[in-house]
């Protein structure tokens, strides 16, 4: 495949990564492609129960690096880094907001609301998840005596656990 949009690049990414990374127990987390001066850089973002190593990032940037060079995702140089999502892991999947119940989070919403009929409308809140029931995801709101507020996960434009 040639250079393509930055959608199309992503999801082949994301098509040939998942299953060499599922089969050694890793989750793709998030994939990032971006400009760097001159550089094209593409960045994978993995995880698994108890955190990554240095050696997991190498050897996934060896046979995915290997694995996207054969398949032509990118025609031209690019760099391709393997990394951990951090402390501050993005919540992409509903699954995501499954597994870390109960941890600290902060959730922006696309829209500006007032969910917990505060009078203040906003867009960011921080709280611990709830449970999730559905497509509904409950955020028990930080410093508000044990408030509960909902929100459909279609609703949330970026969330991230915190520590």
């Amino acid at each position: 495949m040639t250079f393509g949009n930055k959608g199309e690049i992503v999801a082949q990414v994301v098509r040939l990564a998942s299953p060499v990374l599922e089969e050694k127990g890793l989750e793709l987390v998030d994939v990032e492609l971006r400009r760097e001066q001159r550089d094209l850089v593409l960045t994978l973002f993995i995880d698994r129960e108890g955190g990554v190593t240095l050696d997991h990032c190498a050897d996934v940037s060896h046979e995915v690096g290997t694995l996207f060079d054969v398949e032509e995702i990118i025609s031209g140089p690019y760099r391709l880094e393997v990394s951990s999502p951090g402390l501050d892991r993005p919540l992409k999947k509903l699954t995501d907001f499954e597994r870390f119940c109960g941890h600290p989070v902060k959730i922006k919403t696309k829209f500006t609301c007032d969910p917990d009929g505060s009078g203040h409308p906003r867009k960011t809140f921080r709280g611990r998840i709830g449970r999730i029931d559905g497509n509904r995801v409950r955020l028990l709101m930080e410093g508000k005596n044990g408030e509960e507020v909902d929100f459909l996960f279609e609703e949330i434009e970026k969330a991230n656990l915190e520590f």
